[in-house]
């Protein structure tokens, strides 16, 4: 392989601020700062803003737009009837 042109893909500590929780996975991401793990390795630290334990789509708290209080249907019963003129 070509030197100097690929990545630097390595294990990486993503940390969501909402809750608390961490992974690791291998990533090419840049992080300035690094983490002590429980078991002695230091890995550098990317913080994430949300992950799949805090988004309210993987969480099954996300509202559907027709469920919050029937928007949809008031918006059909006001002008739904003028576009049949």
């Amino acid at each position: 392989m070509k030197e100097g042109i690929h990545p630097n893909y390595r294990e990486v500590v993503f940390h969501d601020l909402s809750n608390g929780f961490q992974f690791v996975t291998r990533s090419c991401v840049s992080a300035k700062e690094m983490v002590k793990l429980d078991d002695g390795r230091e890995l550098p630290l990317y913080k994430l803003d949300t992950s799949s334990e805090s988004h309210p789509f993987y969480t099954g708290t996300q509202k559907s737009v027709d469920n919050m209080g029937g928007r949809v249907e008031r918006f059909r019963n006001r002008f739904g009837k003028t576009a049949a003129k």
